[in-house]
């Protein structure tokens, strides 16, 4: 199967050199049963190359599993990948197989493997090297047959070096590596796959959505997606549902895509790179109720752009909750920065 093949089976749209690289690497790897660390930022689509991997592998038939190790709680990490004995632990009331017994034969994808406790390191590393796992409660153990893709968001050998993830591991773990760039590394990507979110939303919300107005293209091209494909997703999505016509509008963007530019000017138009701050008051913003909302809109538009339009650290920077920093973007939807 060549590569443009593979990218129409699995939606890959972009057409960049690195894209491109990334995925050669992936059908280069695919035949073997090397360990894979796949690196890259949350909603770049590692699954999606974990996916492509096992697909093109000699295990195709066989399962596929995908276990996020950073949503699972901590106690219940053990169960899920190794499984329990009924009566093991309060709650157990049944027996359960778990992730790696699930995907014998076939490929498990571990995704944010820098979230695993240490402990549960410990018992992995021996899965690792024995291929065999014994489910919490019982001391008989079961061998197995997987091939092993791990992701992180993280550089794991940063985490390896910071004593928090077990150097043993990694090297287990990365015989064969594959790095997947940000897409605002690879802004030649945008707006095909804004245009592919686009047709997938029209058929999912009823609606005809033709394109994207040349404003909101620019913006498109000028903000740096901190969530990636996954956050471009979410956008198109959204847009689409608040367009009246069948045109994408600039007004139907969130406020931080809309404002990035101004929060980030160009050296071209000889604008300082700032921080906005609260206007001045003067005689046509006497009314002290939109002063203030002003203000608070661009302590928070200068807080995203401080933490790269992160909104978990801009809530925490600004002392509110996610939900809370969600709703005062929604109540500032149609103020304009002046």
């Amino acid at each position: 199967m060549d590569q443009q093949a593979i990218k129409n089976r699995f939606a890959i749209i972009g057409n960049s050199p690195s894209l491109n690289h990334a995925l050669n690497v992936a059908i280069q790897v695919a035949n073997t049963d090397l360990s894979v660390l796949i690196n890259g930022e949350s909603g770049v689509g590692k699954e999606v190359f974990s996916q492509i991997i096992h697909a093109l592998s000699a295990r195709k038939h066989n399962p596929f599993i995908a276990v996020n190790c950073g949503a699972i709680p901590e106690g219940t990490i053990d169960s899920e990948l190794f499984g329990h004995e009924k009566g093991s632990f309060t709650g157990a009331i049944n027996n359960k197989i778990g992730s790696f017994e699930l995907a014998n034969g076939g490929t498990i994808f571990l995704d944010e493997i820098s979230n695993l406790p240490y402990d549960v390191q410990v018992s992995l590393l021996r899965v690792v090297q024995e291929r065999k796992v014994k489910k919490v409660g019982s001391e008989k153990e079961v061998g197995i047959d997987v091939r092993i893709i791990v992701a992180s968001n993280e550089k794991l050998d940063e985490v390896v070096a910071q004593g928090k993830f077990r150097e043993d591991l990694f090297y287990r773990f990365n015989e064969f590596g594959i790095t997947i760039q940000p897409l605002r590394e690879r802004k030649e990507d945008v707006m095909q796959f804004a245009e592919f979110f686009l047709e997938k939303a029209s058929i999912e919300l009823g609606k005809e959505m033709d394109e994207f107005t040349p404003d909101v293209i620019d913006a498109f091209m000028q903000y740096n997606w901190p969530g990636n494909l996954r956050e471009l997703n979410n956008v198109v999505k959204r847009s689409a549902l608040l367009s009246s016509d069948n045109v994408v509008e600039l007004v139907a963007l969130p406020q931080e895509i809309i404002h990035f530019k101004k929060l980030n000017p160009s050296d071209e138009g000889g604008a300082d790179n700032k921080i906005y701050t609260a206007p001045k008051i003067g005689k046509d913003n006497l009314d002290i109720k939109k002063v203030a909302l002003n203000a608070e809109y661009e302590l928070i538009m200068g807080t995203l752009q401080k933490v790269q339009f992160n909104k978990s650290k801009a809530a925490k920077m600004l002392n509110i909750d996610r939900k809370t920093l969600y709703n005062k973007m929604e109540e500032h939807k149609f103020l304009t920065l002046k």
